[in-house]
């Protein structure tokens, strides 16, 4: 459980940091956008595509040779999570920039009017009412990353989806594999109730 929560909470603290800007770039660079940049637009729209297209085991045996550069290692919980931070940033990117093109187009037009610029229109307007979707959709991602964890133990990831692959599947004890799935799907509901809460209670709109 401790090596699965590092995991997570590594993912969505990377996630937010530097999915939430990358998606707001997205937004706002793209044809139409607020700052059209055709250049950049593409470029980070390429990594979140190819990023998030990869299959996420063969990414993680991709990423095999930058986790070895950084870390000095692929194995273990630490280096294992390195992968899970590109995947995560891919991740939260699209569903920021998903989330702001529901926004009202208006919004964009009631910065302008008031003499907005970028950083004010983006953290006075933007992020003030997307914030309970980004919530929510920082809830959904954490469930994904919660289920690729489980993947990790392939290389030495551990946590407890390689628990139960490990004492469970491959020792044929099935009562310990059922337990320890019913664990990650308690702790999956959890963090589903708990982002909910958390996305109506800060959504005045």
């Amino acid at each position: 459980m401790g090596e699965t929560g590092y995991m997570v909470l590594a993912s969505i603290i990377v996630a937010a940091l530097f999915g939430t800007p990358l998606g707001i770039v997205i937004y706002l660079t793209r044809a139409g956008g607020v700052m059209p940049r055709r250049v950049i637009w593409t470029a980070a729209n390429a990594y979140v595509t190819i990023v998030r297209s990869f299959p996420f085991l063969l990414f993680v045996v991709f990423m095999i040779p930058v986790t070895r550069l950084v870390f000095e290692t692929s194995f273990g919980t630490v280096a294992a999570t390195f992968p899970l931070g590109f995947v995560a940033v891919a991740i939260y990117a699209r569903l920021t920039e998903q989330i702001l093109l529901e926004l009202p187009s208006g919004l964009l037009l009631a910065a302008e009017s008031m003499g907005a610029g970028i950083v004010q229109t983006v953290f006075r307007f933007l992020l003030v009412e997307g914030r309970s979707g980004l919530v929510y959709a920082l809830t959904s991602a954490t469930i994904s990353f919660v289920s690729y964890s489980t993947v990790l133990g392939v290389v030495g990831g551990g946590g407890i989806g390689d628990f139960a692959m490990r004492y469970g599947y491959h020792q044929y004890d099935f009562t310990l594999m059922y337990v320890t799935i019913a664990l990650i799907v308690a702790c999956v509901m959890l963090l589903q109730s708990l982002g909910t809460r958390v996305s109506r209670a800060i959504d005045h709109r």
